[in-house]
Order: C-alpha cells, then sequence, then structure tokens
C-alpha cells in the first residue's frame, strides 16, 4: 500500500461545504470502530471548510480553505500519547486514535498545533479525521470528503503520482512543515493584493488607462493599467512593503509605506 497525500487546489474550491457535509454525514451516529467511534452531531468538524474575507469593500476576495488532520508524519498528538499504539500511522500514512485505547487524557488535542483533534466529552475520547480509513479498507480508492467534492478541489493521492503536483506547495503553517512534516498540501494558495480606484474629482468619473507602477522588496516592479471602472488590481504579492506611482495626462500621485505583512490592501479611491 502506497502512501497518501491530500492536495487541495483553493484556485477551484468554490466554497460549497460538500467535504464538510459530507464527512458529518458519514461519521456522525455511526460507529467505525476499531477506526473511529461516531462523531457528535454538532461541535466537531473533522474536515471543516474556513472562509477568509481578503481586503475590504469593495474591494473584496473570498478563500476557502478545507481544514483537517494533517496526517503528520512528525505527529506531536503521536508523540504527546502516552498509552502505547493508541494513536498510530498506517502504512497508508493516515494517522488514528484508536478509540478502544484511548483514555481520554487530552494531551494530543494539546499537542496538535493545527487545531484539528476535538474532544468527545460524552465517550471521553479524542477525535479527527480518520482519511476514512474504514471505507479504504474496503475498497474505496478516496474518502467521502473527496467524493464529494464537485470541482475535484479535494483529493487523495498516491504520494508518488502527486510528487510534481505538490512541489512547492503550500502547507497549513508554513513554519512548522520541515517540523511536522504534514501530509496535506495546498496548491495556488493565495498571496496578497494591493488594489484601488482611481477618479478624477473635478470631472466627477473614474479614470481609465491610468498608468500603475507597484515597487515592492527587492526592487522588483509591477505594472498595471486602471480598467473600465477605475480599478487596478496587483494580485500574488509577496509579503512585504510597497510604494506606488499613478500617472495619467502629466498628473502624477505617490503613495508609499503599502505593507502587505498582515492583511490584502484596498487602498481606497484615488483623486488626480
Amino acid at each position: 500500500m502506497g502512501k497518501k497525500v491530500f492536495v487541495i487546489d483553493l484556485a477551484i474550491c468554490n466554497g460549497c461545504y460538500c467535504c464538510q457535509f459530507m464527512c458529518k454525514d458519514e461519521h456522525a451516529g455511526n460507529d467505525w470502530t476499531p477506526v473511529a467511534k461516531p462523531q457528535p452531531e454538532i461541535g466537531q468538524f473533522w474536515v471543516k471548510l474556513d472562509e477568509q474575507v481578503r481586503g475590504t469593500v469593495p474591494k473584496v476576495k473570498m478563500c476557502y480553505k478545507p481544514h483537517m488532520c494533517n496526517h503528520c508524519d512528525n505527529a506531536p498528538c503521536m508523540k504527546s500519547c502516552k498509552v502505547k499504539k493508541a494513536i498510530y500511522k498506517r502504512d497508508d500514512g493516515l494517522v488514528i486514535i484508536d478509540p478502544t485505547k484511548c483514555t481520554g487524557c487530552r494531551n494530543c488535542v494539546d499537542a496538535c498545533p493545527y487545531d484539528a483533534i476535538y474532544f468527545n466529552e460524552d465517550l471521553n475520547i479524542s477525535q479527527k479525521c480518520t482519511g476514512c480509513a474504514h471505507l479504504m479498507d474496503n475498497g474505496w480508492t478516496e474518502p467521502r470528503c473527496a467524493d464529494a467534492c464537485p470541482t475535484l478541489a479535494l483529493k487523495l493521492m498516491d504520494e508518488d503520482d502527486a510528487k510534481k503536483l505538490i512541489e512547492g506547495a503550500d502547507v497549513w503553517i508554513p513554519e512548522l512543515k520541515n517540523k511536522t512534516k504534514p501530509r496535506v498540501y495546498y496548491l495556488n494558495m493565495p498571496k496578497k493584493f494591493i488594489a484601488g480606484a482611481v477618479y478624477d474629482p473635478a470631472a466627477d468619473e473614474v479614470i481609465i488607462g491610468a498608468e500603475c507602477v507597484l515597487s515592492g522588496p527587492g526592487g522588483k516592479k509591477y505594472n498595471a493599467v486602471t480598467d473600465a471602472y477605475g480599478d487596478f488590481w496587483f494580485e500574488g504579492l509577496p509579503n512585504g512593503k510597497y510604494s506606488l506611482e499613478i500617472k495619467h495626462k502629466g498628473k502624477v500621485k505617490k503613495l508609499n509605506n503599502l505593507d502587505t505583512t498582515k492583511a490584502d490592501l484596498n487602498v481606497g479611491d484615488i483623486a488626480m
């Protein structure tokens, strides 16, 4: 059995929530011992679709990111568990919490840096995504979340087949990649944007065709031209500080210290 990886393409995830719904449908009220006891109907989302609102009105974009156990090769939850084989890694790479051996100490809940492990008060056990291992052991080639994804944004793949695809891919917490060695990879993780609009206050009209030059870290320059709505967008920007120069019919406007370190930027309506 080859090792598996989850590959999630955020460029085609449309926020339909099918992954989250199907996980609940498969596990809530269903006992898949020894892989998993029933997931509670409320309070736990072994696959949770996180919504990220980027920018501010009217320059707004949405990003949807399925969030689940990362099935780490160097899993902190496994190291934190004091009960032998209560948390184990399968040959296919999936990390399982054995519900028959878990003693409810909650060490794994506290140890998981991805907030992907839940505690079931009624059953006194920790629970999380199993990769639908019970289905994989019975002929399925993918878990319910991937099977239900209408855009094929979420896939469970053989690691060898996905090798080229995940080169340069992002992970949930990048600074932990080499430490925990997660097996969930994100394609097309959005980078930052700077956007705004240019207008002529005297004419009370937007300005079409204004030349916009953004200067960023390392002196790199990005070019854009305002569209039919007077808007400009600079997308795919790395974190850092930028300066913006706008030119139109001999007029020049400059904006400095545009910092994308923490958030995408809507610089608003700029009068020329």
